[in-house]
């Protein structure tokens, strides 16, 4: 390695960001180096500033951010620090790519999948529309989304969690850059996928001689994957040498403390033979897919939940595992009535729901809350964490007057594992784990009955991981609180559920307690899972 020259050699980045009443240093003096073929793993806790490094190398910083005089970036002898924003526009998306952990958040909702794949292959490498458009195709089925001649036509509300970050993979890896910042590129991916994605940057990395920074809290998948590791803290580099060696003799107790971090404990006991909070019996969504052309294009059913039962009881929490596109989130949100069914019935409580309008579902939904999976996309940018929060007290009439609201909004952000002095602050001012904490933050303010968490501590680090589960468990021993947990993370569901169902291709292949499930599975495919999830993937 030392005879290569890095092809990304970082000095000293220091970044400050603005905030109500001073400053905060995000980064600090922090220094690493990049070499074609090599993977660099940037490693710690939400808010360490992995993030807000790479966005530096990018300069895709806020207007509130300042970098210090002393940082250098080298990129092939020019310094990206330094250079203008004409000159950083030609790298971006070209020579240098970065894979963001929000999907949804990165992909123009009003574009098709193929127009938004198109517009860089059309940018950088000149082809046109209709070779692009076959390109797109192509790119598609390289990072495995089933159907890309259909998919291509599609809009991103249209596809998974796991599909869009697919989608911004194939995105990032179009032109085959020099540089890949893959920001947890495997977040809102499912297992088995995730291993395939992973696998599929080794392969391009090895193959165009890539240099990749991989930005993640998942030590499994920086074991696997990367050559070098710089574990962070605070905005500072705790300590950095090469995989083996951290894993393998880690000297700082930072290091050690999130190499032992692992999801331990299990689900709360709940009583036999209450009656159910939530049930539904048949239920059935089906979407329609076009395919083709305006004149000459074809639509075909895609069915999404195919006739399925559930029964959720006081106090318990039921698991719904399964791939991306299983149809694990769109079976959550039918039972919510957050999206339309075309067959089944649905009782809340014992009362039948499944035909319930917009305004006779108004009274329950202070009841009833979820926690999505992209907490970008769920909380509005410009409302202030003390808006987000309080919007739902608010319309729910919930809180004596505007000071007992606030005081309401402090503790639900304490109890999430926040500070309740950041209630002036916005969402884009904190990280990933933090935004999902504060998603969580707004669902339990309202003291609901019951919470659909649809992959809650995706985006979240092991040890802020343990603390949220720690959370869901307190509430629900104090409260009596039912969660249906959506999650590809089967570790996460074995310490938290005490039922798992089996999603696959929108029909249940398994279902039992999950101890009997998740040691004993019974089908192919949850066998497949459970050694993904359980067993080092090679």
């Amino acid at each position: 390695m030392n005879e290569m020259s890095p092809i990304i050699d970082a000095h000293k980045v220091g970044v400050t960001f603005k905030v109500d009443g001073g400053t905060v240093e995000a980064v600090r003096d922090v220094s690493f180096v990049l070499y074609p073929g090599q993977t660099t793993a940037l490693v710690g806790e939400s808010g360490s500033g992995k993030s807000v490094t790479a966005r530096a190398v990018m300069r895709l910083l806020s207007k509130r951010a300042t970098v210090a005089e002393a940082t250098r970036i080298d990129y092939k002898g020019k310094d990206m620090a330094r250079l203008s924003e004409a000159e950083m526009r030609k790298l971006r998306g070209d020579r240098i790519a970065m894979i963001f952990q929000e999907p949804m958040s990165s992909l123009n909702p009003i574009y098709r999948i193929g127009v938004q794949l198109s517009e860089t292959l059309i940018l950088h490498q000149k082809l046109s529309k209709k070779q692009a458009w076959q390109r797109s195709i192509e790119l598609l089925d390289e990072v495995r989304i089933p159907e890309p001649d259909a998919r291509v036509n599609q809009y991103p509300h249209q596809l998974s969690g796991g599909q869009r970050q697919r989608v911004m993979i194939a995105m990032a890896l179009a032109n085959r850059p020099d540089v890949l910042i893959a920001d947890e590129p495997t977040t809102a991916l499912d297992v088995t996928v995730q291993a395939e994605i992973l696998h599929l940057i080794d392969d391009l990395k090895r193959k165009y001689g890539m240099g990749v920074i991989l930005i993640t809290h998942d030590l499994t998948v920086v074991r696997q994957f990367a050559d070098r590791v710089y574990v962070m803290q605070h905005g500072e580099v705790r300590e950095h040498g090469p995989t083996e060696e951290i894993f393998a003799n880690p000297t700082n107790p930072y290091t050690k403390r999130l190499i032992a971090a692992e999801p331990t404990g299990v689900a709360n006991p709940i009583e036999e033979g209450g009656d159910p909070v939530l049930s539904g019996e048949g239920v059935r969504v089906e979407f329609s897919l076009r395919k083709g052309g305006f004149f000459k294009g074809t639509t075909s059913k895609l069915i999404a939940v195919d006739g399925l039962d559930l029964d959720l009881r006081k106090g318990e929490t039921l698991g719904l595992v399964g791939e991306s596109g299983s149809g694990k989130t769109t079976f959550g949100q039918a039972l919510l009535r957050l999206i339309d069914m075309n067959d089944g019935r649905v009782k809340f409580f014992g009362d039948a729901i499944e035909a319930f309008n917009r305004r006779q579902m108004k009274p329950l939904r202070s009841r009833m809350q979820i926690v999505f999976q992209d907490p970008f996309s769920s909380l509005n940018p410009r409302m202030s964490v003390r808006q987000i929060i309080e919007e739902g007290l608010v319309v729910n009439g919930i809180g004596r007057n505007r000071a007992d609201r606030y005081e309401r909004v402090k503790q639900a952000l304490r109890e999430a594992g926040l500070p309740d002095t950041i209630t002036n602050r916005f969402p884009h001012e904190f990280s990933g784990g933090q935004r999902q904490r504060l998603a969580i933050a707004r669902a339990i303010a309202l003291e609901p009955e019951f919470i659909l968490l649809d992959e809650p501590t995706s985006a979240l680090d092991l040890s802020v991981q343990a603390q949220i589960i720690a959370l869901l468990r307190k509430l629900q021993r104090e409260k009596g609180l039912s969660y249906l947990f959506i999650s590809h993370d089967l570790k996460v569901v074995r310490t938290l559920c005490h039922r798992v169902m089996v999603m696959q291709y929108g029909k249940i292949v398994e279902q039992g307690p999950v101890n009997q499930v998740l040691v004993n599975p019974k089908s192919d495919y949850t066998k497949r899972l459970v050694r993904a999830a359980f067993e080092i993937a090679t």
